[in-house]
């Protein structure tokens, strides 16, 4: 039985329509590791780099749209209200040197969940997913520590970023 606990509180159908999106893309990112395992290629090996650099990528975009590196100005390009609606999230501090969220749903997981992926398998794809995340904080010169994560069982995902 799985140890992973992920119900959504808010199930206002817009949010359900664009959390179904997110399902999709970690659908895709399943699918692809999948088929690339069954060729003898690891999924860490080489999925993790790629989400990296898209995390990077998106980073430079949203330091270059917010016109600074400030956590605050992280909060205020990436972790709007509705991406707060998306994920459930509570935004525990921001300051410039710090962002600290709560996230208390994650569609990513939930996508992993109806393909029918073990925790284990949920677990990997997730430390996955999260290398775009930690590619956006290196984009603010921070540091992202994940000391809480749905996908391991977890309440939350508690995502920490703080500058170097």
């Amino acid at each position: 039985m799985s140890k992973i606990k992920n119900e959504p509180k808010i199930t206002f159908s817009l949010i359900q329509a664009v959390r179904g999106q997110l399902e999709q893309r970690a659908i895709w990112l399943y699918l692809l590791t999948d088929e690339a395992q069954k060729r003898g290629l690891p999924r860490e090996e080489f999925a993790s780099a790629a989400i990296r650099r898209c995390g990077l990528a998106q980073g430079a975009d949203l330091v270059k749209k917010g016109k600074t590196d400030s956590l605050k100005g992280l909060k205020k390009t990436l972790f709007t209200k509705p991406a707060q609606w998306m994920f459930e999230m509570d935004v525990v501090e921001s300051t410039d040197d710090k962002l600290s969220l709560d996230f208390h749903y994650c569609p990513l997981v939930k996508g992993w969940q109806k393909m029918g992926c073990t925790d284990e398998e949920i677990a990997t794809l997730c430390d996955i997913a999260m290398c775009g995340d930690h590619g956006i904080g290196e984009q603010y010169g921070a540091v992202l520590d994940l000391p809480k994560c749905i996908a391991k069982g977890d309440d939350i995902c508690a995502l920490r970023y703080h500058k170097k």
